[in-house]
């Protein structure tokens, strides 16, 4: 049983940064293509390979957005800088997908971002 659980979401004034962090709980994370999505659509945020090679970013988030892993801590984070208020959202981190951009079963819950004023 895979479980999913993301923190390090709130408020945070334009251009500022946050870095979000999502714990896997289960067998084998380091064999799981892993994922940041947005939104009730789950718009694809930012991939990452089993062994961190490879990675892909949304192009809305190119040059902000940095996916990256830590395999001996089940652990993938999402370093969001320059935030616009357009990045305004739950974002959900995923894993399981066959790819770095396309998203697998297993869904967190949801960390809030909040990008204001």
């Amino acid at each position: 049983q895979v479980q999913l659980e993301e923190s390090g979401g709130g408020l945070v004034q334009p251009g500022g940064s946050l870095r979000l962090s999502c714990a896997f709980s289960g067998r084998s994370f380091g064999s799981y293509f892993m994922g940041w999505y947005r939104g009730k659509e789950r718009e694809f945020v930012a991939g990452i390979a089993w062994n961190g090679a490879k990675t892909s970013i949304a192009d809305s988030a190119k040059g902000r957005f940095t996916i990256s892993r830590d395999n001996a801590m089940n652990t993938v984070f999402l370093q969001m800088n320059s935030l616009k208020p357009e990045d305004t959202d739950v974002y959900y981190c995923n894993a399981g997908g066959p790819s770095t951009m396309q998203p697998g079963v297993y869904w967190g819950q949801g960390t809030q971002v909040t990008v204001a004023s």
